[in-house]
């Protein structure tokens, strides 16, 4: 079988370095304020990673129009398939959530039908491979506090991106 391409792009963001990666599926992978380094190690190593600006253009322009303001929503194939079913649908109910509005952990859980699942909840969350697009940054915890955040800096950038949206 041969390795699967993937190619990515980066851009400079207001969280810092931004890199996006597509596979033959989708927007694949999306991360901030980290290293290239720590980007690529992130893929399978028979992986064909290509730099290719080109083949994020659509990905990057989007998320231009969202830093400056001028965007809400994406609209993007995305792949998630490496992802569990569990994690897939916790991103599903997380795609829901309107710019501007937060929503807990439980609640998200509950949403599923599984309201004692909070914990895997947010586990799943972390391992979002698209977060922004993916907008886990839009669940925060039952006591209001943030809560955490696997994406670029962290808390920082979470509070940054609600802050964007209009969420705080």
């Amino acid at each position: 079988q041969e390795a699967p391409l993937i190619q990515w792009g980066e851009m400079i963001s207001p969280l810092g370095p931004l890199f996006a990666a597509v596979n033959q599926r989708g927007l694949c992978a999306l991360d901030f304020g980290r290293q290239v380094s720590e980007f690529l190690e992130r893929f399978d190593s028979r992986a064909r990673l290509e730099k290719a600006s080109k083949a994020v253009e659509r990905v990057l322009a989007q998320l231009r129009e969202y830093f400056a303001g001028d965007r809400s929503s994406f609209n993007l194939p995305v792949d998630i398939s490496q992802l569990t079913p569990f994690q897939r649908s916790v991103l599903d109910v997380a795609c829901r959530i309107a710019p501007g509005q937060v929503w807990t952990y439980q609640r998200i859980a509950e949403e599923l039908g599984r309201p004692r699942s909070s914990r895997p909840v947010g586990g799943a969350l972390a391992r979002n491979p698209i977060p922004i697009v993916i907008p886990c940054h839009r669940v925060i915890a039952s006591d209001g506090s943030l809560g955490g955040y696997s994406g670029g800096s962290g808390l920082k950038a979470k509070q940054w991106l609600l802050r964007l949206e209009g969420a705080l």
